[in-house]
């Protein structure tokens, strides 16, 4: 993999991911006219829950919706400079032009007017964006298994680099994918988030894993991994190194989750094999969900990865996929109960969801 970093306009990092061996330098500059970012993050603690909550005011004005032929996240054309200066790429990742957190932040730690009740500090963390392919029309459904381990490598780069970032804590790779999951660009990308804290949703994780590892003397993600391949009720896929199933307490009408069988911290720590491996377990995944209502599932799709600098001998590594669409033409919206009370109520039972998946193709 030959890796290429260059700088935007405004300063921001670039950087190429070339498999190929004829693969062209990456030369080109950014002609654009760019006012410097100007990130203006903060993060405060909710004193009833303890959970972190980002505020980044400037996203207000980013980029919605574009027509295709403005789309910034295409190559480069004469007349039409896009984020990326190159007129062609396989895999490029660049720093978001709004981030939700950056290090370019500036404050000090503090509270709500300085009554010691609510702490806040600045934003401080890193967010990228994450370009699988040139092709507009394209998805990571449609990505070849070796583009496929292209984007795992890139991932993996990042999240060495982000958890030596000042402030990292926690580091998330994700792609959201269709305008009901909220997509405001439809150039098949994702992101990659340096959170300033551990989240509130692996924090609850972490805190499972300890309980159990102490009760029972054995990683909790790996029983459970045990148990969906004996059962097989609700396996979707599987290979040599990974499992996809859908989750024995899934909380959405599609959910699988894509496990390694090997306990690892995050994607940094995974062989060769195992990355190759996953290339063909996930697209097999990918083109399942496609076929299910027989349109493109929107969905969101992350990396459960072990916090930077704590707890990484409990954390499992695994992805997981979910969609809000129960149906070809209807969402589940997260009505009283899933928004109030973060207590889900599922229209269908994990063993119907992982039926339907395995019959779709």
């Amino acid at each position: 993999m030959r890796r290429t970093v260059r700088h935007l306009a405004d300063g921001r990092e670039i950087i190429y991911f070339d498999s190929l061996p004829d693969a062209p330098e990456r030369t080109a500059e950014d002609t654009r006219d760019l006012p410097p970012v100007a990130a203006t993050s903060e993060i405060r603690r909710d004193p009833l829950t303890g959970e972190w909550v980002g505020m980044a005011a400037h996203r207000q004005t980013r980029t919605y919706k574009p027509p295709a032929d403005l789309c910034p996240l295409c190559p480069s054309k004469p007349g039409k400079p896009s984020e990326i200066p190159e007129a062609d790429y396989e895999v490029v990742v660049f720093e978001n032009r709004f981030p939700s957190f950056s290090q370019g932040v500036v404050g000090e730690k503090s509270t709500v007017d300085e009554m010691g009740l609510v702490p806040t500090a600045p934003g401080r963390g890193r967010c990228e964006v994450v370009c699988f392919t040139s092709n507009h029309d394209g998805s990571f459904a449609k990505l070849t298994p070796a583009q496929v381990r292209s984007v795992v490598d890139a991932w993996a780069d990042r999240t060495a680099f982000l958890s030596t970032v000042d402030g990292v804590e926690q580091v998330f790779p994700f792609e959201n994918r269709g305008e009901e999951i909220g997509v405001t660009l439809s150039h098949p990308h994702g992101q990659i988030y340096g959170y300033p804290f551990v989240t509130p949703r692996t924090e609850r994780m972490i805190d499972v894993a300890r309980a159990y590892q102490a009760e029972h003397g054995r990683p909790v993600m790996g029983d459970v991994l045990a148990a969906e391949r004996k059962s097989g009720i609700r396996v979707i896929a599987e290979s040599e190194h990974w499992t996809a199933f859908v989750p024995p307490a899934a909380r959405w009408p599609v959910q699988v989750q894509v496990v390694p069988h090997r306990q690892v911290a995050d994607i940094p720590s995974l062989t060769d094999d195992e990355r190759d491996d996953f290339a063909g377990v996930y697209l097999d995944v990918l083109r399942r969900c496609d076929a299910l209502y027989d349109r493109p599932l929107p969905y969101i799709a992350g990396w459960h990865q072990a916090p930077v600098h704590r707890d990484r001998d409990l954390g499992w590594l695994h992805l997981e996929l979910f969609s809000v669409l129960r149906a070809k033409d209807k969402l589940k919206y997260l009505a009283g109960s899933e928004s109030g009370m973060a207590v889900w109520i599922n229209d269908a039972t994990p063993e119907q969801i992982a039926e339907r998946l395995r019959a779709a193709l």
